[in-house]
């Protein structure tokens, strides 16, 4: 397939970004599009607004799987694309079009040719959230076709088109929502010692929060705690009663996810007696590291190295990723694909270079057959 023909999927599928567990759209342009490849070799399953893709082996001692999301962010689009997303709110800004296009390349190939192992292509939405991976481990589809071995790719931006970057061991953190409501007592603002001011109160609780990395975790162990939205009041002259904070947690190990965690239910406990309000906290999603397995890491270094490509060893990174969850049950890795864009991911004006689109597929299709 080649890389004009990979750039219409790929732009097709960049104008209709849909939500976690509402590809609608996107489900069904993938289903059209696989049910137009020879079938002889292939088992087709839906799974939600996620697909599962098995293609026979000549010989199928064992499964390999491959998994791509689907999903896109709920972000307005500002590339300039003349194949702008067509859907208000909504943009393909974490590459999710790139892995999917890719993954239809390496299956069109392999359902024309199979390999000597069964593969299995899972076409996973919801990985923006609320987290798709976790569930679609746990279906009743994935006891059929469960792989012995998993991979997956993300497209990275920093990285030049033409290089690959994985790691063996931990790859991505932990991560966690976090959304926290405070309740008080709103009142005019010339009475302030009549309320329960909640924007003072949160706002002091988001300061408190940044201790909890600097003086609670082990430095030489790694935790981020970010605050990304505030949301309080309702106008200039009336003390808020309400403020709510959303934002995220990032660790490097699941010990210090649950360490911030606790931290942060005593500061609330705090909190609520100091300033006579009612806090509520919920993590939301929760994904599990991505942590790599080596054998399988050593054996895809030694891959990429026999192509025209570049291997480079990655770095850790806060990243979250709920292919954590396959790879804590599945042996199996993930890997960094460069695609060389200025902007970064989950940025409005993220433009990954489609000369990456061809890359991704001849290195997935070649792990499929020799991993």
């Amino acid at each position: 397939m080649n890389q004009e023909t990979l750039s219409e999927i790929r732009r097709e599928l960049h104008q209709i970004p849909e939500l976690g567990f509402r590809e609608y759209k996107t489900q069904q342009y993938l289903l059209d599009y696989i049910n137009k490849l020879p079938q002889k070799a292939l088992t087709i399953e839906t799974w939600r607004t996620g697909i599962f893709v098995r293609v026979k082996g000549k010989v199928g001692k064992k499964t390999i799987g491959y998994r791509a999301d689907i999903d896109g962010l709920p972000l307005t689009e500002e590339t300039g694309y003349e194949f702008q997303s067509t859907h208000d709110g909504r943009m393909h800004a974490c590459g999710h079009d790139f892995h999917m296009t890719i993954a239809l390349g390496a299956l069109t190939r392999l359902a024309e040719d199979p390999a000597d192992d069964d593969i299995i292509f899972l076409f996973q939405p919801a990985e923006e959230g609320p987290g798709g991976a976790e569930p679609m481990l746990q279906s009743e589809a994935m006891e059929r076709y469960r792989p012995d071995v998993i991979f997956g790719l993300h497209v990275a931006p920093d990285l030049p088109v033409g290089s690959v970057s994985s790691k063996p061991g931990l790859l991505f953190a932990n991560t966690s929502e976090l959304f926290i409501d405070f309740k008080g007592v709103g009142g005019h603002a010339a009475f302030p010692h009549l309320t329960h001011d909640m924007v003072v109160t949160a706002s002091s609780f988001v300061s408190h929060l940044q201790q909890i990395v600097a003086r609670r975790v082990d430095p030489l162990d790694s935790a981020v705690i970010t605050i990304g939205k505030i949301e309080a009041g309702t106008v200039q002259n009336i003390i808020a009663q309400a403020a709510r904070l959303e934002g995220t947690i990032r660790t490097l190990s699941p010990e210090a996810m649950q360490k911030v965690k606790g931290e942060i239910e005593k500061v609330a406990r705090g909190f609520e007696i100091a300033n006579d309000c009612g806090i509520h906290i919920d993590y939301g999603a929760n994904y599990h590291q991505v942590f790599n397995d080596a054998e399988q890491v050593h054996r895809f270094e030694k891959l990429v190295k026999e192509t025209e490509y570049q291997y480079k060893e990655a770095n850790m990174a806060m990243t979250g990723e709920d292919f954590g969850y396959m790879v804590k049950e599945i042996p199996g890795f993930m890997f960094w694909l460069g695609v060389e864009s200025k902007a970064g991911l989950h940025q409005s004006t993220l433009k990954p270079k489609e000369e990456a689109l061809p890359v991704g597929v001849h290195i997935v299709e070649k792990t499929l057959r020799e991993l």
